[in-house]
């Protein structure tokens, strides 16, 4: 999310998270100087990209962020550090078909949630899907976001997926590039008709 209007029209449908990205390369990089005023129960999501401890907690003091998504390579300790900063984070994994999660363990002590998205050319938004079968070989306890390239012809998949035992720590569901009218600029109908979707049984 990036513009006032779209923000607040998008708030108006009760997410229980909207993300801000802060990094300078994205073309939803946030230049707001503030957030306009959310539903009471949406929470706000930093997304960064290797920034300094100090620019996030910059970024937590002047938009009242209470979650940072982490999308680089941001080290255990980092992670930690960001914790102490007093709010919750996501670490973020890009997934594809030869992908160990073993990586993960050493961070399951460090970070609240996972957040498993498509490996490719950016760090995120790239609009594609990977296999999610891939995640029955996920076995910690830290609860994940299921993210990449997902919309609504997804609907009857992930429907499935969320059936199956890979699915048994499945916390949310993170879209974005599939519900864009231009970078950052999310589209309200599409979002009311995947919900929809999603819980009709």
């Amino acid at each position: 999310m990036k513009e006032i209007e779209n923000i607040k029209e998008i708030s108006a449908l009760n997410p229980d998270y909207l993300g801000f990205i802060f990094w300078e390369k994205s073309k939803r990089n946030m230049t707001l100087d503030s957030i306009p005023e959310l539903h009471e129960t949406t929470k706000k999501v930093g997304v960064f990209v290797d920034a300094s401890i100090q620019e996030i907690a910059a970024k937590i003091n002047q938009y009242q962020l209470d979650i940072i998504q982490l999308h680089g390579n941001e080290s255990v300790i980092f992670c930690k550090n960001v914790k102490k900063l007093g709010v919750e984070v996501i670490k973020v994994f890009s997934i594809d078909s030869t992908f160990n999660f073993s990586v993960v363990k050493e961070y399951v002590l460090a970070v609240d949630y996972f957040l498993f998205d498509t490996k490719g050319k950016l760090p995120g938004g790239n609009g594609i899907t990977f296999d999610w079968n891939i995640l029955e070989n996920y076995h910690y306890d830290i609860p994940y976001f299921l993210s990449g390239g997902i919309g609504t012809t997804e609907i009857d998949g992930l429907k499935e997926f969320l059936k199956s035992s890979a699915a048994n720590k499945c916390y949310g569901i993170d879209v974005n590039s599939r519900f864009e009218k231009k970078p950052g600029i999310k589209n309200k109908m599409k979002l009311q008709k995947f919900k929809k979707l999603l819980y009709e049984n």
